[in-house]
């Protein structure tokens, strides 16, 4: 494994300085012991209760650390991304608080809910194609002949930095964790978050968690390069889209930083949505309660006595699809 503080693409200065840079705009989420989960898997179990960030999702970490990185020239040019819906609402709320134009490229697969919240906050929204590969040919289109400045939702080192102060974060309110659960879709914020939690614990594990259907990152590790996959419709629609082709950031330090992925299917995605509910009195979307959900489907393993960590990412749900999950109904979007 490659010592994270030597990792070329991002380092711990990196994070410190974003955290410095994003403290008077993100908000320092809690962390809560879950006495449910630790008689289930026999070692405390703590989660970091990301979902009550501001816009409701981690994404703001790296969006914010992103836009307030760019020089005036480049905030003059306005900047443009593609999304599945969290990280559309949080380069939204960042841009408009540094005043800057916003374009945010998303698929016809993102939920309705999460595009209207980012229409919300002022970002001009526009829906292309059947995938976030397809929705990234018009951010191009507009960063080759509108000179916009793209900010990618995870494959930038802004952006990835941004995201490591949730793992900063993490092992300061619970520096003896063994191990952490991360939802991993592009690799952003695990790479972020492992980056910083093995800078400060050598020896804990990162555990990556994410759907069995079109988990794209999981796909490119077993090819040894970033590859793509067909995209489904899932519970944890946050998790979906690609790496991309030419994935310069994050599939190198997924790679090189993370000691498992998991994998789980929408039936055991739906078990962790309910007991979040009913269990720890938390409403989170599907990819946030993947790490729960691991743990409930019997995934995970504890290392040694050590807590496990698991990070709740957002809570951008639609309200009907999580009365349906909460109610016990077997919800597959992709039947639907």
């Amino acid at each position: 494994m490659t010592p994270a503080a030597n990792h070329r693409a991002v380092t711990m200065r990196d994070v410190l300085r974003a955290r410095q840079r994003i403290a008077a705009t993100i908000r320092r989420t809690p962390m809560a012991a879950s006495s449910s989960l630790e008689k289930i898997l026999g070692a405390p179990v703590f989660l970091k209760l990301e979902h009550c960030q501001v816009t409701g999702s981690f994404k703001l970490r790296g969006a914010a650390n992103a836009v307030f990185s760019l020089s005036d020239a480049d905030k003059e040019r306005g900047v443009v991304g593609v999304s599945t819906g969290n990280y559309g609402r949080a380069l939204a709320h960042a841009a408009r608080q540094a005043g800057v134009r916003c374009i945010i490229c998303m698929s016809r697969l993102v939920p309705a809910n999460k595009v209207e919240a980012v229409r919300a906050l002022g970002a001009e929204v526009r829906i292309l194609g059947e995938s976030q590969d397809e929705a990234q040919e018009e951010v191009d289109r507009l960063v080759a002949e509108e000179h916009m400045i793209m900010l990618p939702p995870f494959d930038h080192p802004d952006v990835i930095a941004g995201q490591g102060t949730l793992g900063l974060e993490t092992m300061e309110d619970c520096p003896e964790a063994g191990t952490l659960l991360v939802p991993l879709s592009g690799g952003g914020l695990a790479a972020g978050v492992a980056l910083a939690a093995k800078t400060l614990a050598l020896n804990i594990r990162v555990v990556g968690v994410s759907m069995e259907r079109g988990a794209a990152m999981h796909a490119s590790l077993q090819a040894g390069k970033p590859v793509q996959v067909r995209e489904y419709p899932s519970l944890a629609d946050s998790l979906g889209g690609g790496v991309g082709l030419d994935n310069q950031y994050t599939f190198a330090m997924v790679r090189d930083l993370l000691d498992d992925v998991v994998l789980l299917s929408e039936t055991e995605i739906a078990a962790g949505v309910r007991h979040i509910y009913w269990k720890e009195g938390e409403i989170v979307e599907g990819a946030a309660a993947v790490g729960v959900a691991a743990i409930l489907a019997g995934k995970v393993k504890a290392k040694t006595d050590a807590p496990v960590v698991a990070l709740l990412s957002g809570r951008n749900i639609d309200h009907a699809l999580h009365y349906r999950i909460i109610s016990g109904e077997d919800v597959d979007l992709a039947a639907e």
